[in-house]
């Protein structure tokens, strides 16, 4: 990461501690992007019971900083994973209508995204193209890279507050329009992607979704939902700058695999593609405005065994770095919110 990437450990206050056992850490007020740190002092120490007895000021701390990070636990694998989600009142969900190949490694846990370890994962907001999403994610690290892989992590609040004004205000009244298309043989199926088996399935699908559909003069599904790029958080009532704009924008990509799929596939018929609420394109340079953002509000850290980072996916966007050698990391993504259930800003 670049030298400006702010510490883990970057001008933070110790309070005091719940017992003897776990040092909490937390962010001061002017800590830029940062997230609160319980790091365990014990052995042998029941995290599941732990977290329940600690849930309120946990998920206060998750709410208000966005993240806390979890470390020097036992998480106990996929299992004891699920565990520590339902001690924090958290209810997992299964991954539904998801972008990236993933591995089911047990109830409603998953393996993160499984793309080639050369391969950066810009910042992103799980789910939000699509009509639901997990209000919270769970990341925990069963084995670190050798060399690189953290999951670099941005405040969506201050990414909106560092945009160029004009820039937020377009969205803001346009709003974003989500476009795929499911080509054969390029990236999942829509049957992988929506969890169904037939044509009479998927279309009954983006009816109650409330997405538009097409099947494609070459037989390709289409989908389509058009959504805000800027809305309220539905506990804490922040603005956040919370959508897949600059994801699944094709100028995103690295030049010669975007330079590539434009040469057999026009704007519309990309495997994903974002543009206005209206229709209208959106300029490659703001893309690239957006992710400055997110690359200038980031904060990442080398990832130990056994750490469990907890994220509120509303406040808080993601990534991964390039990496070396072996990686496992664990996702489990909780508490589902309708579309419908949030307001724009």
């Amino acid at each position: 990461m670049t030298g400006n990437t702010p510490t883990l450990a970057k001008r933070r206050l110790v309070v005091q501690n719940l017992d003897d056992l776990v040092e909490i850490q937390v962010p001061s007020a002017n800590a830029g992007t940062a997230i609160a740190v319980a790091t365990c002092r014990a052995r042998n120490l029941d995290l599941p019971t732990w977290c329940a007895g600690r849930r309120a000021q946990l998920l206060d701390l998750r709410q208000h900083h966005g993240g806390v990070l979890l470390r020097g636990f036992d998480v106990g694998g996929a299992e004891g994973l699920r565990r520590v989600m339902l001690a924090l009142g958290d209810q997992p969900m299964p991954y539904v209508e998801r972008s990236s190949p993933r591995t089911r490694v047990g109830d409603d846990v998953y393996t993160s995204t499984e793309y080639a370890a050369s391969q950066t994962i810009l910042p992103h907001s799980e789910n939000s193209y699509a009509n639901h999403w997990p209000l919270h994610v769970a990341f925990h690290c069963r084995v670190p890279a050798s060399q690189g892989g953290e999951t670099p992590i941005a405040d969506c609040r201050r990414v909106l507050a560092s945009l160029d004004p004009g820039v937020v205000a377009e969205f803001r009244a346009r709003g974003i329009r989500y476009v795929r298309n499911f080509h054969p043989g390029l990236g999942l199926s829509w049957n992988e992607v929506f969890g169904v088996q037939t044509r009479a399935e998927i279309e009954e699908y983006c009816k109650r979704a409330q997405y538009g559909y097409q099947w494609t003069a070459d037989d390709v599904l289409r989908t389509w939902r058009t959504a805000p790029a800027v809305v309220l958080h539905p506990v804490t009532g922040e603005p956040t700058w919370f959508n897949h704009g600059a994801f699944f924008h094709v100028s995103s990509l690295p030049a010669e695999i975007s330079a590539g799929l434009l040469q057999r596939h026009s704007p519309e018929s990309l495997p994903n593609q974002t543009f206005f609420g209206d229709g209208g394109a959106i300029d490659p340079q703001v893309v690239t405005a957006i992710l400055d953002a997110y690359r200038a509000n980031s904060l990442a850290f080398p990832w130990m065994p056994e750490d469990l980072l907890l994220l509120d996916n509303m406040l808080m966007a993601h990534g991964r770095a390039p990496y070396a050698g072996p990686r496992s990391v664990l996702v489990v993504m909780s508490d589902r919110i309708e579309a419908t259930a949030v307001d724009r800003w």
